[in-house]
């Protein structure tokens, strides 16, 4: 059975100790999980988190935040070594909070957007498959499945789309990275979101942010909400959808995710109408 979670970064960027109250806001609203995103992991009390969890009743998923500085395909090989120890770091913490995946853009930094030579792209590809294959080692050991992100064309040049993704798990060549889809950025870049869903199929579709068109509410805008849940079920995917959108963004997530202006009237909105939305889409 699908389970309906949502995003920290709907209400706080970055979250923290501090923020621990929205488990109790989220498991009210009804979700079956709440997804952590990761930006500074020495912010949270992971042993707290976990009880809180446990006391609410909601899993945790966990997402990455990939700046500049954690770029595994970087041509300085002190950002690629500081981008593994992220994505390890990572993938303890989701073994550790029960989280069995681990998604993000992995592959690359967000907002990385340029024309380069086939020879240079190569090689930045081959840095990122090496990385992401030791990466997949450690997921294995864990327990946990990486899930590749395509993101859209104004966040990064390496993978836009799911067929992107898939070329570059089968040349990691490890069955410890999967496909993640966030159907904001599959809308821009996918000709039809639910023949991509089909296309990856079950054993390679391990999560779905469903966010709307604008990242509003979903149910709101343009998406194919329809389209998605026939193929999520053709395909029986049993994984997460959560929205993951932006209600407060940092400075440095608003220039990556250029988000200018608020997309709902409040995040507690946002939130509790999303979720109704899934529940009569799903159910």
């Amino acid at each position: 059975m699908i389970q309906f979670g949502v995003s920290t970064f709907v209400w706080v960027s970055p979250f923290t100790s501090a923020h621990f109250d929205l488990l109790y806001k989220v498991a009210d609203m009804g979700y079956d999980i709440i997804e952590v995103a990761v930006e500074d992991k020495d912010l949270i009390d992971w042993k707290q988190l976990r009880e809180l969890a446990r006391e609410t009743g909601l899993r945790i998923t966990i997402s990455g935040a990939f700046g500049p500085n954690r770029d595994i395909s970087s041509d300085d090989p002190a950002i690629r070594k500081n981008g593994l120890t992220y994505i390890t770091d990572c993938l303890y913490l989701a073994e550790a909070m029960e989280s069995p995946v681990f998604t993000g853009p992995v592959y690359s930094a967000v907002g990385k957007c340029r024309i380069v030579s086939a020879q240079r792209k190569q090689r930045e590809r081959d840095w990122c498959l090496e990385n992401l294959h030791e990466a997949g080692e450690i997921a294995r050991q864990c327990g946990v499945v990486i899930g590749v992100e395509p993101l859209n064309r104004f966040e990064t040049d390496m993978v836009n789309t799911a067929e992107q993704a898939l070329s570059l798990l089968r040349d990691v060549g490890h069955p410890s990275l999967k496909v993640s889809l966030d159907t904001f950025h599959n809308n821009i870049e996918e000709k039809s979101i639910p023949a991509t869903i089909r296309a990856i199929g079950r054993e390679l579709l391990c999560h779905v942010q469903g966010n709307e068109s604008d990242r509003g509410t979903p149910g709101t805008g343009n998406v194919d909400w329809p389209g998605i849940k026939a193929a999520l079920t053709d395909i029986g995917y049993e994984g997460a959808v959560v929205i993951e959108t932006f209600g407060a963004p940092s400075e440095e997530l608003a220039k990556a995710a250029s988000i200018w202006r608020l997309l709902a009237n409040s995040p507690d909105e946002l939130a509790s109408e999303g979720l109704t939305f899934y529940k009569k889409l799903f159910h």
